[in-house]
């Protein structure tokens, strides 16, 4: 199933790639393994994946040791200030950093492991109640206060779109997001390291690699469903 999956996944990264006249190399698949056991990471490690997603710092904690040396971990999940320091050493990038008080607290982790960790601003560009992230107009603004800290660097941005019944409808969301990532880009604030975009999941990832997403977080579509009983 997995083998199936991964190459229909990438099928289709690669024919949206060509609908919007760009490099398949631009784009980045993060397998999304949250809930997962181990035995299905090593397969897919096993399948050429490499980039791993997981929602909670207790997972990539208990994988981290179960994985070789050369797998990236990507902490997509939101994350408490008292959790940081269990992941600071193991994670690749912090996808969901959405305050000065997040960031300050991995500077301060990042610094005692003597390391820069690579982190994005979550942006709730749609602005739903039930989930976390800056609002629009915020963004720049923490991002400024954020680019000071000496141990945390600002990669670039990221969203979860709303759940929707048509992908199309999350279109304006992520030209939304890419026009911020370009004006951004365009301030030079951080000397010209940001780079990625992460938007679009299992349901929409088409769409948002049409409107400009370097990476997509595509869970289901790799692994199947998810089993909720196990949390």
């Amino acid at each position: 199933m997995l083998k199936e999956n991964l190459e229909s996944v990438e099928e289709r990264i690669r024919a949206a790639c060509t609908r919007a006249g760009r490099s398949r190399d631009e784009v980045t698949l993060i397998a999304v393994s949250k809930t997962k056991p181990v035995e299905m990471l090593q397969e897919a490690y096993g399948l050429g994946v490499r980039v791993f997603g997981e929602n909670k710092v207790q997972e990539i904690r208990d994988k981290y040791p179960l994985m070789p040396e050369d797998t990236q971990w990507h902490m997509i999940g939101h994350l408490q200030t008292n959790k940081v320091k269990y992941i600071v050493d193991k994670v690749k990038l912090i996808h969901s950093v959405d305050s000065l008080k997040l960031a300050q607290a991995i500077e301060k982790e990042a610094e005692k492991h003597d390391r820069t960790v690579d982190i994005l601003l979550e942006v709730n560009v749609a602005e739903e109640t039930s989930k976390f992230g800056l609002k629009t107009v915020e963004v720049l603004p923490v991002f400024e206060q954020i680019a000071q800290l000496k141990h945390v660097k600002i990669r670039g941005l990221m969203t979860i779109a709303p759940f929707v019944d048509d992908p199309e409808k999350n279109r304006p969301v992520f030209a939304d997001l890419h026009k911020l990532y370009v004006d951004i880009k365009e301030k030079n604030i951080d000397n010209g390291t940001v780079s990625i975009l992460s938007m679009g999941m299992t349901n929409d990832y088409e769409v948002a690699i049409e409107e400009g997403a370097t990476m997509v977080r595509i869970g289901t579509g790799i692994f199947g469903a998810r089993d909720y009983s196990i949390h």
